[in-house]
């Protein structure tokens, strides 16, 4: 349990920010409202964006929508909970694991947005990158985090695959 807590520790500390920023951003900006941080590249966007990444879905019937993308959020989480587990029992007994520290992140992240899914019927998103003309998506903390998560599994496995080749 010991070598859980920590990683656990990271995925708590991700749902938290990404809850106290959402909440932050539904109170004080008004859907749609553009605040320029970094004028031409940052700015901060209150959107609603009621499918999935990309807003893929966002059109589809809003009954079917939502319980598919809950169930597909549920599925996922279910095996970044799998993989967590594994991970940080197979890190106890010194075998080669996925990073515990990369699996929290996701955890965290999808926590996050599951919660606003279930509670809000919608993921609130925030943070807008511009160069020029190149628009990102806006996305949020959880967003953030599960990207992070990603490479950082990503990583691990090409340079576990470096390994195993030499």
């Amino acid at each position: 349990m010991r070598g859980r807590l920590l990683p656990l520790a990271v995925a708590l500390a991700v749902l938290l920010a990404d809850r106290v920023t959402k909440i932050w951003i539904v109170a004080n900006v008004s859907i749609w409202d553009i605040h320029p941080v970094i004028p031409g590249f940052f700015s901060i966007i209150h959107s609603e964006n009621e499918g999935m990444a990309f807003s893929i879905l966002a059109d589809a019937d809003s009954h079917w929508r939502g319980l598919v993308l809950i169930g597909i959020s549920l599925c996922v989480l279910g095996l970044i909970v799998w993989l967590f587990w594994q991970a940080t029992s197979l890190r106890a007994t010194r075998e080669r694991a996925h990073s515990p520290y990369a699996l929290a992140l996701l955890l965290g992240g999808a926590l996050g947005n599951l919660y606003d899914r279930l509670f809000r019927g919608s993921v609130t998103d925030f943070l807008d990158f511009s160069i020029g003309s190149y628009h990102w998506p806006t996305f949020n903390v959880a967003d953030s985090a599960i990207t992070v998560g990603a490479v950082l599994l990503a990583l691990e496995m090409l340079r576990g695959r470096r390994t195993a080749e030499a």
